[in-house]
């Protein structure tokens, strides 16, 4: 394209001027880990909204049209051909706003057995990190919009062959907490109930939220306005091209003063664990044509009970496409299969829970309408308990594979810091 003298005159400070704050930008996300000051984040909307009309091709366009959302609006088409096993890394959404991470896990997928991603999209915070059509988030204030373009990142990957998986934390959620008292877990101690017998949920205030060891607050499992917030996320996750909507943080909690807790949702009579298989089941109502994945404790592979926490291993076979145990051989507890430190023990820990689990939902599929559930475990990549090298991640690896057999439906490895350990993988 020809410009006039006048254009440039015009257009050019323009151009330098958005080229000066694009670099100052990317400097700024790349090399701290604080949010972005709100007038940043404005002229980063900005420059995302200009961009994007520039940078995306009439072809991606047309090819976004081919899905229609509940709300009619255009939508992003999923993997074409997924793979039959997932084998996936996890990525925080600071990860995934950043173009080097990208490129490293496109890297990973081309050089080893990798094919696919876990993004968070709300995370323990709270917050949700692309501008989503969800008029609640926007509401409660719950967007921080690290991923500027959800639709070109998810675009790149799916060319790229990768399985795009959105993890969505559920009922640890400070922010709906804050805004929404009347769904949240209160404390006892901090609440003076009143006497009066006109006192509602309306009356319930914010500086008496019940809190975890990590200070942070939580909603109560049964609030039913919380699973709708929580769904309309994932229908818009879905709507921009996510593969599958995982949810993490499906229990009730299970660290800090459990006993001072008050509910005021949950009657406290109902099991905990009906409670959350009625939440699974709505899940799977209203995500009907969705794959959805759950996150459960490692320990509900071995044990028959709720573990205090309304997590029962065969309630979640009967709702989801993918039940993922976080089968860490670091979070079980000293003693565990007579081992004084499980996390020295990465095949002996993982070959048991996963036999385990497999030999119940062998067990379940005999008697079950719903079949198609399959297990695919969260591995550790992390050092905690013990050094976490090749041949440590491989051997979880293998526990799995000789666990599940024909069965055997991939892993999903987490690394904290997002860097993972490329020698426990096979190459490519």
């Amino acid at each position: 394209m020809k410009f006039t003298q006048c254009q440039l005159v015009i257009y050019l400070p323009l151009l330098i001027l958005s080229a000066v704050t694009t670099l100052f930008i990317f400097r700024l996300e790349f090399f701290t880990a604080v949010e972005v000051k709100p007038e940043v984040s404005e002229i980063m909307a900005k420059l995302s909204s200009l961009e994007n009309e520039s940078v995306v091709l009439s072809s991606e366009k047309i090819e976004a049209e081919s899905i229609v959302s509940d709300h009619g609006t255009a939508c992003q088409p999923i993997l074409a051909n997924p793979p039959e096993i997932i084998k996936a890394v996890y990525l925080t959404s600071w990860s995934a706003s950043t173009e080097s991470r990208i490129d490293y896990l496109i890297n990973l997928v081309k050089t080893t057995e990798i094919n696919a991603v876990v993004i968070d999209i709300k995370d323990y915070s709270g917050r949700v990190f692309y501008s989503m059509d969800v008029p609640d988030v926007k509401k409660y204030g719950a967007e921080t919009i690290r991923i500027k373009d959800i639709d070109l990142l998810i675009r790149k990957l799916h060319r790229e062959g990768i399985y795009v998986i959105a993890r969505v934390t559920v009922f640890q959620d400070p922010i709906l907490a804050l805004f929404r008292p009347d769904l949240a877990v209160h404390s006892k101690s901090k609440l003076s109930l009143p006497t009066s017998t006109d006192f509602s949920l309306a009356d319930l205030e914010r500086n008496s939220l019940w809190l975890d060891n990590k200070e942070l607050a939580w909603i109560d499992p049964a609030a039913k306005e919380a699973w709708d917030y929580n769904i309309a996320i994932a229908k818009d996750a879905v709507c921009h091209g996510f593969d599958e909507i995982n949810f993490d943080y499906i229990r009730f909690p299970s660290d800090g003063d459990l006993n001072d807790m008050l509910f005021f949702v949950w009657d406290e009579e109902t099991p905990k664990s009906i409670v959350m298989r009625e939440f699974f089941s709505y899940l799977r109502q209203e995500l009907a044509d969705t794959k959805i994945s759950a996150d459960l404790f490692g320990l509900t592979t071995v044990y028959n009970t709720d573990i205090g926490i309304g997590q029962i291993i065969e309630d979640s076979f009967a709702y989801f496409d993918y039940v993922c145990p976080m089968v860490y051989p670091s979070h079980y507890a000293d003693g565990f299969l007579g081992y004084q430190n499980p996390a020295e023990h990465p095949y002996e820990i993982i070959k048991d829970s996963m036999d385990a689990a497999f030999e119940r939902l062998m067990s379940f599929r005999q008697t079950a309408t719903f079949t198609q559930s399959q297990l695919r475990p969260w591995l550790q990549d992390f050092n905690l308990g013990a050094e976490y090298d090749s041949e440590m991640v491989r051997l979880e690896i293998k526990a799995v594979i000789d666990a599940l057999q024909d069965d055997y439906s991939g892993f999903m490895l987490w690394s904290p810091h997002n860097i993972y350990t490329k020698g426990a993988l096979e190459e490519n």
